[in-house]
């Protein structure tokens, strides 16, 4: 009896600990229209300040589909490192119309350098590292997202 009382307990705590190291954050689908094509995701979108200081940080994998999408708010010039973060991951600054300003590609995992935009950005998108390159993304391309105010009816991507 005893050890069937500890294995639930045990279980309990592992079902408890793979929730919280689930995000809770909102998940969104987007697209980027490329020379290449569109290319689809699914993101998490850190919009509060405690999202955003948290971003990828300590994840170990990541779907090749899925990012996060740090929503700014307001045009600003900003600044991201990989403090704490495993993963080699691809920065897509991100203008108020939706087009791409800039890429940082294959940030370095645990650095402390600074990270900034060329410019005033109201988002950054961040993907695998070499993600950006293998899809062919470039500054220019458009992201489609609800922050942007360029989805269709129902949510779908608008056309370029």
């Amino acid at each position: 009896m005893r050890q069937a009382v500890l294995g639930l307990v045990a279980s309990f705590l592992l079902v408890a600990c793979s929730a919280v190291a689930r995000s809770s954050l909102p998940v969104e689908a987007i697209t980027i229209d490329t020379a290449k094509g569109r290319h689809a995701f699914q993101v998490e979108v850190a919009a509060d300040r405690e999202s955003q200081a948290r971003g990828l940080m300590y994840r170990r994998a990541m779907a090749a589909d899925a990012g996060m999408l740090f929503e700014l708010h307001q045009d600003v010039f900003i600044s991201f490192w990989m403090k704490n973060t495993v993963l080699p991951l691809d920065m897509v600054f991100i203008r108020a119309d939706g087009t791409v300003s800039s890429i940082e590609p294959n940030a370095v995992p645990f650095s402390t350098d600074p990270i900034p935009s060329t410019e005033p950005v109201r988002a950054v998108l961040e993907i695998n590292g070499g993600r950006a390159h293998d899809l062919g993304i470039k500054p220019g391309d458009r992201v489609h997202a609800a922050i942007f105010h360029n989805l269709g009816p129902a949510g779908v991507a608008a056309a370029r």
